[in-house]
């Protein structure tokens, strides 16, 4: 029954105590019999050889356990920024999730960032203030810098005794206390509460109970503990509250099957598995499912023609397992509101649907702006392919990793989110592939847009047989817009089915303009296009799609956007200036400083191709006494001057007749 399952993501900033404290939930519930230890390489989320031996979750781990008659599975999800993908990926998933905040470090950039998510996604969370035995704990403060991100109530359910001392506990409201806060708390958004509150009068304590659940799962309010997971200070004060005030499955329960697949694991004896997180209906082992890619999604939502019916891709499920961190017990079955892990799928992809589209869209949380070049380590051009194969199946697992490699080429480009990305794709490749690879330095992902509005057109007429005309309305967007598709045509001047492989030829042709770059920020309109009922063959819109957007990418023009990060520097005020004129140097725009007792609090927007120093020189001319968050930010017009050119995989449309040739299999590009 969805009403007795709880999925939930354990969320954070790295070193805030996510896994710690998904270990002691599982000890306290008995799922494990001594909780591990991160440092240790012993946490039974933390599966990874890379993961043991760094002490950092690089992949999202499901453990499942029981609580009070209510079954919970936990989401154990990375902290490093490199791998917020897994995050983005986990909120599909969800409930609810619980943030894990530091007492000590407070809300870090990247706790931000999920926090906007999550209201963005619309997912009620609860927040535990972690590490209030350290010294310098400070969960009032905490509570404060709440307050100033989110527009969602706070309400603190436990409150620190003896803080920042090495014996802390945590006192829980007792029933008197819960309706006189909840009252007060809810005063500002229930009608109920608020006339109660004006008559100085308390809700009654079951009715305050029920008035709290349904603002959480409202996403307006906020439950707030606090604790040591370390030393299993709060931890059953969570568990108890976490089943009885936060949301059930039941809240996005479907009549019919649907389900999300979130994960996509590679395993040595079971192959391709899938983590499905279900919404409706019913899997078993040997059932036959749909597998909908998250493009239909997007298609449904435009005014273009739709595809052309296709048989769906259906395949069969082998086996159905519960995965407990690396442990997987054979289930055969996952019910509504449930996670299983599905053996089976081959064409499974992370995002992809099961069964219908699923409820909700996810929280962008990454965006990919450095690329990489990866080459065998020893030179040996005959270990491409094995290598190309690897990276392809590690983008199943991480797409924004998003490996790109054409046969003949001399080398295989990925994007990146950092160097501890890389390091543990190295890691990875090495484990489990017996590959050695070497990455070149990163270079920064620029994009381009449209210059203006245009026309971009083509005909592909000769040599026959061969009829095709193509024509688009290029509008540029403001940053950020993405690419919307529109436009239907008559079926008499134009079949549907030419429409949708028109379609389906422009999103390819996205991955590279003018200038070899991503084209973004424009709405494209298909307003015109022939076909001859004799002449034309099924695959001349694949020939001809591409001429007509390289065309008119060449006659209105492209201009280069470059990638911006948000900064936020925390420094010794001594060292204003110095920092302002690092900022200055990297052609920043900044804030005024903020002055906090002796230290100075910078805020600033840079490019990223001028800043990947920063954090390096920073640390030398602070003597390490700076703090640099950084979050991305987005895409500006490129100010530098450079010719930013991205060289191109293929041939270049614009070069018509070979183009032509090579798009009919009659040239090889060496």
């Amino acid at each position: 029954m969805p009403d007795r399952i709880h999925n939930i993501g354990i969320l954070a900033h790295v070193d805030s105590g996510k896994t710690t404290l998904t270990e002691q939930l599982l000890y306290l519930t008995g799922a494990i019999r001594s909780a591990g230890s991160v440092d240790s390489g012993t946490a039974a989320t933390d599966s990874l050889a890379v993961e043991k031996q760094r002490g950092i979750s690089v992949r999202t781990a499901t453990a499942s356990t029981r609580w009070k008659g209510i079954t919970i599975n936990i989401i154990d999800t990375p902290g490093h920024v490199d791998f917020a993908g897994e995050v983005e990926r986990a909120l599909t998933a969800l409930d609810y999730a619980v943030v894990i905040i530091s007492a000590v470090e407070g809300v870090r950039a990247h706790t931000e960032t999920i926090l906007k998510s999550l209201d963005t996604a619309k997912l009620p969370y609860a927040v535990f203030i972690n590490k209030i035995d350290r010294a310098g704990s400070d969960v009032k403060s905490v509570l404060n810098e709440l307050k100033q991100i989110s527009s969602r109530q706070c309400f603190l359910l436990t409150a620190p005794e003896n803080e920042g001392l090495e014996n802390p506990s945590v006192k829980s409201l007792d029933e008197k206390e819960f309706s006189a806060l909840a009252t007060e708390t809810l005063a500002d958004i229930c009608d109920e509460a608020a006339d109660l509150f004006l008559e100085e009068k308390a809700l009654d304590y079951s009715r305050a109970k029920e008035l709290i659940c349904e603002e959480i799962a409202s996403c307006r309010l906020i439950p707030v503990m606090c604790g040591s997971a370390k030393n299993s200070i709060g931890v059953k004060e969570l568990a108890d509250m976490l089943t009885e005030l936060m949301p059930s499955a039941k809240r996005r329960a479907t009549d019919d099957l649907c389900g999300i697949i979130f994960k996509i694991e590679h395993d040595k004896t079971l192959g391709k598995v899938s983590h499905i997180r279900l919404f409706g209906g019913e899997l078993s082992n040997r059932d036959e499912i749909e597998l909908i890619s998250p493009a239909v999604k997007q298609l449904a939502e435009s005014d273009a023609v739709e595809t052309e019916e296709k048989p769906a891709v259906k395949e069969k499920i082998s086996q159905i397992k519960s995965f407990s961190g690396a442990k997987h017990t054979d289930s055969g079955i996952v019910k509504s509101g449930d996670i299983g892990a599905v053996c089976g799928l081959p064409s499974a992809k992370t995002g992809f649907f099961v069964g219908s589209l699923a409820v909700s869209d996810s929280a962008k949380l990454v965006n990919p702006f450095l690329r990489v070049k990866v080459t065998p380590s020893d030179g040996d051009p005959l270990k491409l392919p094995a290598l190309a194969a690897a990276l392809g199946e590690l983008s199943d697992e991480e797409p924004y990793i998003d490996a790109k490699w054409e046969n003949g080429q001399k080398e295989i480009t990925i994007s990146t989110t950092g160097k501890i990305q890389l390091e543990v794709l190295d890691n990875l490749i090495k484990e489990r592939y017996g590959l050695s690879a070497q990455f070149s330095p990163p270079t920064v992902i620029y994009k381009e847009t449209p210059s203006g509005k245009g026309f971009a057109r083509a005909s592909y007429t000769m040599p026959k047989p061969c009829w095709a005309v193509v024509e688009f309305l290029f509008e540029p967007m403001p940053r950020g817009y993405g690419v919307s598709y529109h436009g239907r045509l008559p079926s008499n001047q134009c079949f549907y089915r030419y429409q949708s492989h028109i379609r389906t030829s422009f999103n390819s042709c996205l991955e590279q303009g003018l200038y070899g770059w991503e084209v973004t920020d424009f709405r494209c309109t298909l307003v015109g296009g022939e076909h001859h009922t004799i002449h034309t063959h099924p695959l001349d819109f694949f020939v001809c799609t591409p001429m007509a957007f390289m065309n008119g990418l060449n006659e209105i023009g492209s201009t280069i956007l470059e990638p911006l990060l948000k900064i936020r520097i925390s420094a010794p005020a001594e060292l204003s200036g110095k920092l302002l004129s690092e900022i200055v140097r990297t052609g920043g725009e900044y804030d005024s400083p903020v002055i906090r007792s002796d230290n100075v609090v910078l805020e600033a927007i840079v490019p990223v191709a001028t800043s990947m120093d920063l954090p390096a020189r920073l640390a030398i001319l602070s003597s390490g006494k700076a703090v640099l968050n950084q979050t991305f930010y987005g895409y500006r017009e490129c100010r530098d001057g450079a010719e930013h050119i991205n060289p191109r995989r293929g041939v270049n449309p614009l070069d018509r007749s070979r183009w032509i040739l090579y798009a009919r299999g009659a040239y090889q590009k060496d």
